[in-house]
């Protein structure tokens, strides 16, 4: 029987566990009852006073509905990150790091202090540095102050950009057989069909997936490879909820240090024990979860976060107008209307990519069969859908480049 639970995830999990309690307590007063009903047929079946109660019983007997209890699903996938080397006992060291694009400041006086096995998250609205730091910390782009990565350090690194960087020439079999060790090996179709690459889909070349496809492939690899220092940028955008939790248990059994950039509460809930707010070109530190940085926020979640700081942010930039003058503020008012507009195309893109890569599948569906096995003008119609997909990915791919360039 399918239920359907208008709520959220985390209150689905809540309300499916209640569910199954009282269904197995429903289950164990039945079985009482069918137990102690058979018990009084069977004493007294042949004794003449009693014939009437006792096919009353067998009648009722024969009308009860077994209770059926929700089965629990024990095929979830348990993934460990392959042992790494012990890194020093600060992986991260920033010391009044700022970082500015032109006359844009996006953060300044950044001191932060991670130590060996902290999970930490960063959070904010767009546009406060979240991964403009996290470029700093990876150096892919210049910064001013003082940037130390520890002793022993092995950074495995997930963003959306990594996807491009995997081979497109081999299949997603390939690409997780290539790095997977030891016993994992044998389950390597099961861990793509944890994250969402089940039946024929390992067989598929790197080249022909969407964005999406290629970011929870770069995912996998990414859990198979050994580190000891994870920084993650949204690393739950293209991944269903159980996949999610495969990620999270992953995270969580980790005995490395974590960096995770996400707007996704439930996802951050248990696993970090401290907070970064980025906000209004400043990085402050929270001890505690997630829910504890919420409820000192006075907040419910962490979309709130920017109309919290929509009027600090507002006074701010009246502020840098008047001192920086009228130029210089109509240049960064431009730069963050631009860093907005390709942001939107991207999301554009990657939309267009998976409907027409729906399409796709029911189109080969119905390919499969005799009756569109012999219609020239379905055979035209995928022909013209495969050319579509083609030209969104490379829109999607341009659209990738121009925010590189743009932020860089």
């Amino acid at each position: 029987m399918i239920y359907d639970y208008k709520v959220k995830y985390n209150e689905f999990v809540e309300l499916r566990k209640e569910r199954r309690e009282q269904q197995l307590r429903a289950y164990a007063n039945q079985q009482k009852e069918i137990a102690d009903t058979k018990e009084f047929i069977e004493r007294f079946r042949y004794k003449a006073t009693k014939a009437v109660q006792v096919q009353s019983r067998i009648k009722a007997l024969e009308k009860i509905v077994p209770i059926e209890i929700d089965d629990v699903d024990n095929k979830t996938m348990h993934l460990k990150f392959p042992p790494s080397i012990r890194s020093g006992s600060y992986p991260v060291i920033c010391e009044e790091v700022a970082k500015k694009y032109g006359d844009h400041l996006v953060f300044s006086g950044v001191d932060m202090t991670i130590k060996r096995g902290e999970k930490v998250a960063f959070v904010g609205r767009n546009g406060e540095g979240k991964s403009t730091l996290v470029k700093c910390i990876m150096g892919e782009i210049p910064f001013d102050g003082s940037l130390t990565i520890g002793h022993n350090v092995q950074i495995g690194y997930y963003a959306q950009n990594q996807a491009q960087l995997l081979d497109e020439e081999i299949t997603v079999y390939s690409t997780i057989d290539n790095v997977a060790t030891g016993p994992i090996r044998t389950r390597i179709n099961d861990i793509l069909g944890a994250f969402m690459f089940g039946g024929e889909a390992g067989d598929k070349k790197v080249k022909v997936l969407s964005g999406g496809e290629r970011s929870r492939l770069a995912m996998i690899r990414l859990l198979l490879t050994p580190n000891n220092l994870l920084i993650l940028d949204e690393p739950t955008n293209h991944l269903d909820m159980a996949s999610k939790d495969v990620l999270k248990e992953a995270i969580q059994a980790f005995d490395g240090t974590v960096i995770v950039v996400s707007h996704d509460r439930e996802f951050l809930d248990g696993l970090v024990t401290k907070v970064y707010e980025f906000a209004g070109g400043r990085v402050r530190e929270h001890l505690g979860g997630i829910y504890d940085f919420l409820r000192k926020k006075n907040i419910r979640n962490l979309a709130d976060i920017g109309r919290m700081n929509g009027t600090q942010t507002e006074q701010t930039s009246v502020q840098e107008k008047t001192s920086a003058g009228k130029e210089e503020y109509d240049a960064m008012k431009e730069f963050e209307r631009r860093r907005r507009r390709i942001q939107k195309r991207i999301e554009e893109c990657e939309r267009e990519v998976e409907r027409i890569s729906n399409e796709i599948k029911e189109m080969e569906i119905l390919l499969a069969t005799p009756t569109g096995a012999e219609d020239p003008a379905m055979f035209e119609m995928y022909g013209k859908l495969k050319n579509d997909l083609e030209r969104a990915e490379l829109s999607w791919a341009e659209a990738m480049i121009e925010e590189e360039k743009t932020c860089n």
